[in-house]
């Protein structure tokens, strides 16, 4: 398999992988904006040279947009391979540079998010464990700091405290995001004209700088919706998907 890094001079023609339009899709000029600006922090962006999912995106902690206590680690913001990529070898294949830049880089290991069950938009679990990562860090939601060690005496990364124990004070639905996921672009706003149609409190907070996103009330910041304070999801949803979210939330309410 042949794969391309993304830089400034060949972002603007690249097919980015986890978006299938083209370039003037709002989806794809969010994310490539985004891209562009962390690529001067040291962001790395290794994709397969035919169109498909089939990527890793990492970043040093101490840039990444999680709230994280990880500095001299690299995390890894995106591990996706799907599709016909997968069974091939691509994923340990793009771990495998990733692991090796780290090393020539003199950082500590490698941090990621899972959860203990497979869980959309976050790394699969099993392979992590394959591969060598372990847990070292767990929030209240049931969201993980995963770690690959390259060193056996360094202190490990946590989550920090406004992470640890995802919570809002606010009544209805409240989301935090960023321009990292390419979905939230089409799917944010149909979410907001969705609860405004079944007049229900819908606050979405857009995380646009990485100090408000290290210090955002959530592990993943990506996407996350909370009801009533409590942490609900880190998926983007379809208007029809959120309807039935709302739906069910009011069953389960009624039920009370």
């Amino acid at each position: 398999m042949e794969y391309i890094r993304v830089t400034k001079d060949n972002l603007e023609n690249e097919h980015i992988c986890c978006a299938l339009s083209g370039n003037s899709d709002v989806q794809v000029s969010s994310k490539k904006a985004w891209l562009e600006e962390r690529l001067e922090e040291g962001l790395v962006f290794l994709k397969a040279a035919e169109r498909g999912k089939c990527f890793i995106e990492y970043i040093p902690a101490e840039n990444a947009w999680v709230p994280l206590n990880a500095d001299g680690y690299m995390y890894i913001d995106c591990l996706w391979v799907s599709g016909s990529f997968k069974g091939h070898g691509y994923s340990q294949d793009l771990l495998g540079t990733c692991v090796e830049e780290s090393r020539q880089k003199g950082k500590k290991g490698l941090c990621i998010l899972s959860a203990k069950r497979k869980t959309p938009f976050l790394a699969d679990p099993k392979f992590l464990t394959h591969v060598g990562f372990t847990v070292c860090d767990e929030a209240d939601n049931g969201i993980q700091l995963w770690l690959l060690p390259f060193l056996s005496d360094a202190q490990p990364p946590t989550f920090k405290l406004c992470a640890k124990h995802p919570h809002v004070d606010s009544v209805g639905y409240v989301l935090y995001y960023t321009d990292q996921c390419p979905f939230n672009a089409k799917y944010v706003p149909i979410m907001a004209k969705t609860a405004k149609e079944e007049n229900i409190p819908f606050q979405a907070i857009h995380l646009t700088s990485k100090e408000e996103a290290q210090n955002a009330p959530t592990p993943i910041t990506t996407f996350a919706l909370f009801f009533h304070g409590e942490y609900q999801s880190n998926e983007p949803m379809s208007e029809g998907r959120f309807r039935k979210w709302i739906s069910a939330v009011d069953g389960r309410l009624t039920q009370r």
